[in-house]
């Protein structure tokens, strides 16, 4: 399957890379491609820069679109052409999987409307003002409504995309994979310690 992964400037790193090493691993089953809207390089605040093509080289057939967050959604979710292009992407995709506020971006397109999610519980009151109409979920660590999976902030990122794994594999696998990059899982989607901030 491939994964098409938006980068936009001042992407959150581990919202990025931490999904990135568990499906990489995986070579047999998963590819992975970076994306931004103009194509070329595309940096954060910490000094990551990768090199991107363009959204619009996309394939209609793509598997798992992938969108992170970090701080350069508060600029994005204004950016209207962007916008046009996740809904666009997100509507013929199989999956789609958000890290953290990049459920904002995606919100914004009201492809989440009436279906639940979450999001980074220290930016939640922000990114439910990108979504009035999602079910937005404070207490889950992420979400799976339909095709749609969203999780809580940053190292969120890598518990949801090892519950992906064991939606599609098992969870024998999925623990596999968590053990072999020496995490720990937080299995239980339905509760974040983050909840409370």
């Amino acid at each position: 399957m491939t994964i098409a992964v938006l980068l936009f400037d001042d992407f959150e790193t581990l919202d990025v890379f931490g999904p990135v090493e568990i499906f990489g691993r995986l070579v047999d089953l998963y590819s992975i491609k970076f994306y931004s809207l103009n194509g070329g390089q595309i940096k954060n605040r910490h000094g990551v820069s990768v090199l991107t093509e363009k959204l619009d080289t996309i394939n209609s057939s793509l598997e798992i679109f992938l969108i992170p967050g970090g701080l350069g959604t508060r600029t994005e979710v204004n950016n209207k052409l962007l916008i046009h292009k996740i809904k666009e992407i997100a509507d013929f995709s199989k999956y789609v999987l958000t890290i953290c506020t990049g459920s904002a971006l995606l919100a914004k397109t009201g492809l989440l409307d009436n279906k639940n999610a979450t999001s980074n519980k220290r930016a939640f009151a922000w990114v439910t003002t990108n979504g009035i109409n999602v079910i937005w979920n404070k207490k889950a660590r992420w979400t799976v409504d339909a095709k749609f999976y969203t999780s809580s902030g940053v190292s969120a990122g890598m518990d949801m995309s090892l519950g992906f794994l064991s939606d599609r594999h098992g969870i024998d696998f999925a623990r596999k994979v968590a053990f072999e990059i020496e995490y720990n899982w937080v299995e239980d989607k339905d509760s974040d310690s983050f909840k409370a901030v």
